[in-house]
């Protein structure tokens, strides 16, 4: 089958699909169609805002459907009028059997992990979290279950030392698109051949790491952790959807966001100081957790037995800033404390 016979209906919402879909425009597929989520109030004026899917789709003439209901009779006969020979899927929502079995050769999905491990729905962040030092992509044909269809083709990624969630996204998304193609050349030929997933016992067997949804619980910091398991937590959520914190100082507590963290190693192993270039910072073993101290304009926070350094950060109504130029007009209080427990 040549390549212009292929019809190819392409099922994404955020900017990585986007990527995709783009590398398979750029390739000259014949891409007949887009699924895509409905238009969504967003913003301070709640105006109503196309999926980055739908508006490239759109500046490349290619249909577009936006069903609510996947299982819609009208959405199931749009989508059966565009006659797909293949979907593919890229960060898009769980599709129900009547959807995935409509094309001839099949759906496939590109999911930003090494299948098994971390199913889910965000396992770009939750790989850097886990201070993993590899990651990849891989596709999978769609069966009833999240991520656990025959898995076709997968590129290891290695994980830079500084990696956060937006530059290691960018990555992924390049080496995806590529992986994508590669996979309708294969399907193309005929000559497929599938690696079944681990189910049941046997995935449970493997210890295997999952990806579950971010949300607020998740992605609070926890300041009674190690420094360097704080920074791959903060890298792991920048800039998306972004590790935060209560700020509380003269009885008022406010929601910061928190995007880079340095950590400050100490002058000699069970020393209680550490030194910066610029200042001497001594904290003892009776000080406050979460403890928030400005020093020669730079911003720390005090850990159980060592100091981190905050390099960027958002107050509410305010834009992202580095603190050397917040603490030009913000002042710190004597009080200031990040809370451990944001539900004590």
């Amino acid at each position: 089958m040549k390549t212009e016979k292929l019809r190819i209906v392409f099922m994404g919402t955020p900017g990585f699909a986007v990527g995709v879909l783009s590398a398979l425009v750029s390739n000259n597929y014949n891409v007949v169609g887009v699924v895509t989520a409905p238009d969504r109030p967003k913003g301070r004026g709640r105006s109503l805002q196309s999926s980055e899917v739908k508006q490239f789709a759109l500046q490349h003439n290619i249909n577009v459907l936006q069903p609510t209901n996947l299982k819609e009779d009208s959405f199931l006969q749009d989508l059966k009028n565009l006659a797909p020979t293949i979907q593919i899927v890229v960060a898009f929502r769980m599709l129900p059997k009547v959807v995935w079995q409509i094309p001839s050769l099949g759906t496939f999905n590109l999911h930003a992990s090494l299948l098994p491990q971390y199913r889910g729905a965000a396992p770009i962040n939750w790989a850097i979290i886990n201070k993993e030092q590899t990651t990849g992509v891989t596709t999978f044909f769609i069966d009833e279950k999240i991520d656990t269809g025959e898995i076709i083709l997968s590129q290891k990624v290695a994980i830079a030392e500084d990696e956060t969630v937006g530059s290691l996204h960018d990555v992924l998304m390049d080496i995806g698109s590529q992986l994508v193609i590669e996979t309708l050349e294969i399907i193309k030929k005929g000559d497929i051949s599938t690696t079944p997933q681990p189910l049941g016992e046997d995935f449970s067997r493997l210890e295997l790491k999952e990806a579950p949804k971010l949300n607020p619980n998740n992605t609070y910091i926890d300041w009674s952790a190690t420094p360097d398991s704080i920074d791959y937590f903060v890298r792991g959520l920048n800039p998306y959807p972004c590790a935060w914190s209560f700020l509380e100082q003269n009885g008022e507590k406010i929601k910061v966001k928190i995007y880079k963290v340095a950590l400050i190693e100490p002058e000699h192993e069970n020393s209680l100081w550490f030194i910066t270039k610029d200042a001497g910072i001594k904290i003892s073993q009776h000080s406050q957790l979460g403890a928030v101290k400005v020093i020669h304009k730079k911003l720390y926070v005090q850990l159980h037995d060592q100091v981190l350094e905050i390099i960027e950060i958002q107050l509410p109504g305010k834009r992202k800033m580095l603190t050397k130029d917040l603490v030009n007009g913000y002042d710190f209080m004597p009080d200031a404390k990040m809370i451990v427990n944001p539900h004590a």
